[in-house]
C-alpha cells in the first residue's frame, strides 16, 4: 500500500501561522502541520470511505510513526469505529502498542476515543486494559480511565456492566493517594460523568476519598450532583 500520498495530503493542509501556538498549547517537543481538527475529519472521514480495514490499519501504523501530531491523531481517527467488520486483533493490537507512546492529553485522548469502541464490542479487553494501571507510566494509567469512560455513562447497566464500573472505579481507588494533577482531573471527569447516571455511587465514591482528593477534583466530580446521603462505608 502506497501510504506517502495520505500524509502528503495531510501536509498539503498545513498552515505555518498556527504551528507555535500549537506548540506553546501541548507544550511537547514534536513536529506540527497546524492543520485544525475539522480538516483532519474531513480527511480521515473519507479515507475510511476509501480504504478497506487492513489498509486503514497499515495507514494508521504509518502515520503513528511519524510522530507528527496530527498524523497521530489522523491514525486515531481512522481506527475510531463502532463496528468493525471483522473486529479481529488487529486494530485492537496497534491500539494498544500505542499506549506506551501517549505523552499529552490531545493525542491520548483521540486514541483512546478508538480503544473504547473496541472495549465496548469485547469488554473482555478490560483485561488488558488492567495491566495499564500497573504502569510505572503516567499517561498509561490515565489511559486506563479514559479508555473506559463508556461504562461511567450506561444508564441502566446491566449486571456484568456494573461489575465492569465497579472494577474500574477499583482502578480509580487504587491510584490513591496521587498528586498529579492530570491524574486528579482524569479520576474527577469519569465519577463526574457518572454522577449523571449513578449519582449515588459517585456521591460514594468522593466520599470514600475525599481525603486523597484535591478540592479542584472534589469540585469538579461533584459538578452535576444533586444532593444524594452518600454511604461513607460503600
Amino acid at each position: 500500500m502506497n501510504t506517502s500520498r495520505y500524509l502528503e495530503a495531510l501536509t498539503a493542509l498545513s498552515d505555518e501561522s498556527s504551528i507555535p501556538k500549537m506548540q506553546a498549547y501541548h507544550k511537547i517537543d514534536r513536529p506540527y502541520l497546524g492543520v485544525s481538527n475539522p480538516q483532519i475529519n474531513d480527511l480521515t472521514k473519507a479515507w475510511r470511505d476509501e480504504l478497506d480495514l487492513a489498509d486503514r490499519i497499515t495507514l494508521a501504523a504509518t502515520l503513528w510513526d511519524t510522530d507528527i501530531f496530527e498524523a497521530r491523531v489522523a491514525a486515531a481517527k481512522l481506527l475510531t469505529q463502532a463496528r468493525m467488520r471483522p473486529d479481529d486483533a488487529a486494530a485492537w493490537e496497534l491500539l494498544q502498542s500505542w499506549v506506551p507512546d501517549f505523552d499529552s492529553w490531545a493525542i491520548a485522548d483521540h486514541a483512546c476515543s478508538a480503544i473504547q469502541k473496541r472495549l465496548l464490542a469485547d469488554p473482555a479487553r478490560l483485561d488488558a486494559v488492567e495491566l495499564w494501571t500497573q504502569s510505572g507510566d503516567l499517561w498509561a494509567r490515565r489511559a486506563a480511565l479514559v479508555a473506559t469512560l463508556p461504562w461511567a455513562k450506561q444508564n441502566n447497566p446491566k449486571p456484568d456492566e456494573i461489575e465492569a464500573r465497579e472494577r474500574i472505579l477499583g482502578w480509580a481507588s487504587g491510584y490513591m493517594p496521587v498528586r498529579n494533577g492530570i491524574m486528579q482531573k482524569a479520576i474527577a471527569w469519569w465519577v463526574r460523568d457518572l454522577s449523571r447516571h449513578d449519582p449515588k455511587r459517585a456521591a460514594d465514591f468522593i466520599a470514600q476519598n475525599r481525603s486523597l482528593m484535591k478540592s479542584y477534583a472534589i469540585k469538579e466530580a461533584s459538578r452535576y450532583l444533586p444532593e444524594v446521603e452518600p454511604d461513607a462505608e460503600g
